[in-house]
Formats: C-alpha cells, sequence, structure tokens
C-alpha cells in the first residue's frame, strides 16, 4: 500500500525502483473552438501530459504500480491570437485495501483558467518565479493530488504538498494572472481551496479525511460494518465543519468527490445509520436532499 511506502521512502536504502508521482490522463477539448488549428491543441495535450506524468515532484519513492491515478481535463472554450479560455476538471483516486474498487479523492472543476500558449512552447515550472498561468495552476493541482492522496494514507500526511501549493497561490497573487488566485474574488476559487484546506477550522475535517479511508473504506473487506461505524462516526465532523464555515469549497469538494460512494456505503446500513446519515449530509447540502434519501429506500 502507498502508505507503506512513504513510510519507507524516509530511509535511505529502499527495494522499489524511484518512478514519478503521478499517472495521469491528459484530455484536451476543443470542440467549443472553430477555425483553429487543431494540431496546436494535440501538442499542448502531449506537452501538458509528458509536464505532468514525467516531472518528480516530490523526493518520495514511488514504484510504477503505485503512481497516483488521476485526470485533468482542459475545455477550451476559446482561443484569440495566443490566450486561451478555458476550464479544468481535476480527478483523482486510489485503490481500496484488498479490492478492485478505486475511490475518487478529489473532484474539482476550475472556471477560470485563461492562459497564453504558442505551438511548440516549452513548459517549464521555476519555483521561485511563476511566468505561466498555464503552468502555475496545473503544478497546483499537482500539488493538490498528491496532498490529498497522502492525507488518505496517513494523517495530515499532506501538509507539506499542501503548502507547495499554497506557496503557488501566494506567489500568483503578486503577478497578473488572472482569475482564481486572489482572496475576495469568490469563495470557490483556487485560494479559497487551499486556505481552507490549510486552515485550522478544518483539521478535525483532514483527520476525518483519513479515518474515512484507512479505517473506513481500507477495512471494508475486514468488517464492513465497524468500518461504516468509523465512516457514520465522522459525519458529524463534515457538519460541524460546513457550520464553522458556511458553504466552505473544501467540505463541497468532498462531496462533490463522495456523494454517490456515501449512498452506496450507507444504502446497506441499519435503519439508524441510514437516517443520521440523510439528516446530516442533507443539512450540509440541501440540494442534493432526494439524492441522499435514496439510502432510505
Amino acid at each position: 500500500m502507498r502508505y507503506f511506502m512513504l513510510l519507507m521512502s524516509l530511509f535511505v536504502f529502499t527495494v522499489f525502483t524511484h518512478a514519478q508521482e503521478l499517472n495521469c490522463t491528459v484530455n484536451i477539448n476543443s470542440d467549443q473552438v472553430q477555425g483553429t488549428n487543431k494540431s496546436v491543441f494535440n501538442t499542448l495535450q502531449k506537452s501538458v501530459s509528458e509536464l505532468i506524468n514525467n516531472r518528480k515532484w516530490t523526493e518520495l519513492t514511488y514504484a510504477n504500480s503505485e503512481r497516483i491515478e488521476c485526470t485533468m481535463n482542459i475545455i477550451v472554450k476559446k482561443v484569440d491570437a495566443d490566450i486561451f479560455t478555458a476550464e479544468i476538471q481535476v480527478q483523482s483516486r486510489r485503490p481500496v485495501f484488498n479490492s478492485s474498487y478505486n475511490s475518487t479523492l478529489f473532484n474539482f472543476k476550475d472556471n477560470d483558467y485563461v492562459f497564453n500558449y504558442k505551438e511548440f512552447d516549452q513548459l517549464e515550472i521555476n519555483a521561485n518565479t511563476i511566468t505561466s498561468n498555464l503552468t502555475a495552476v496545473l503544478a497546483y493541482y499537482v500539488y493538490l493530488i498528491i496532498g490529498y492522496d497522502m492525507d488518505s494514507y496517513s494523517r495530515l500526511g499532506g501538509t507539506p504538498l499542501f503548502q507547495s501549493a499554497e506557496s503557488i497561490v501566494n506567489a500568483a497573487q503578486g503577478s497578473d494572472l488572472g482569475k482564481g488566485w486572489k482572496a475576495f474574488e469568490t469563495n470557490k476559487n483556487r485560494y479559497a481551496l487551499i486556505n481552507n484546506i490549510l486552515d485550522e477550522a478544518f483539521k478535525k475535517y483532514r483527520n476525518f479525511f483519513y479515518e474515512y479511508h484507512r479505517l473506513g473504506l481500507d477495512e471494508m473487506s475486514t468488517n464492513a460494518t465497524n468500518a461504516r461505524g468509523r465512516i457514520a462516526d465522522g459525519l458529524p465532523l463534515l457538519r460541524e465543519a460546513n457550520r464553522a464555515r458556511p458553504s466552505a469549497i473544501v467540505i463541497s469538494s468532498f462531496l462533490d468527490a463522495k456523494n454517490d460512494e456515501l449512498i452506496n456505503i450507507f444504502s446497506k446500513a441499519s435503519t439508524k445509520e441510514k437516517t443520521e446519515a440523510v439528516q446530516i449530509l442533507s443539512d450540509i447540502n440541501p440540494t442534493q436532499t432526494s439524492r441522499y434519501e435514496q439510502m432510505l429506500k
């Protein structure tokens, strides 16, 4: 399991080969763009994929089989000269122990992705200076993907990666890179998300995130009742965090990733657990009440 790999990476000697962290499928959708040479999108897709998958983002040791499965779908809405107006949907997942099931860890749609690109531009990331919104956004989400993965295997294990994402946000605020990086633009942008994740008010939520995966999902094959109980015990923490910061993006992002999974988990629960789960989740996300009530059928 990757948690074991993360621990072993602290040692000098390891039996595992060094490999990049991500196995990311990158898609560039240009269906909304008319009259533009389509080869530029193919070149961009290849360059983004190579940057994400071939770069080593951390000092951790991963085996090829341990690389994090994820997708980045970039939907280009308009191209004006070399300026691309797009949105990006990012999703990551991790395997559940002793099963063939992969659990979605992160699912986020970013509607404010505007960047400059010329075909065959070299995509580079400078840790000290941010000059490209194209690569800054990609690096930000890479660190979030790895951070969420590490949080699912060890308590608050993703903090160093989240701090790297925060550093990108801080650097971007001093640059003219466009929307998504600054406070008070909206409570659902890149700034708001990383601010939530590292906010002390959401520390209990992050502990629940670990317990949900390691003590809940990973234990389902051993004792489904106890594992489900662990998840049920943590649901009030989601409500508590949401009440402390109403409509917090980190909580709504969690539910975007987990709604179907939660419905499936509690559909097999006792009537008491089902009822409590529906009440808590509906309180947090009332627009999805009808979906949560599927558990009761």
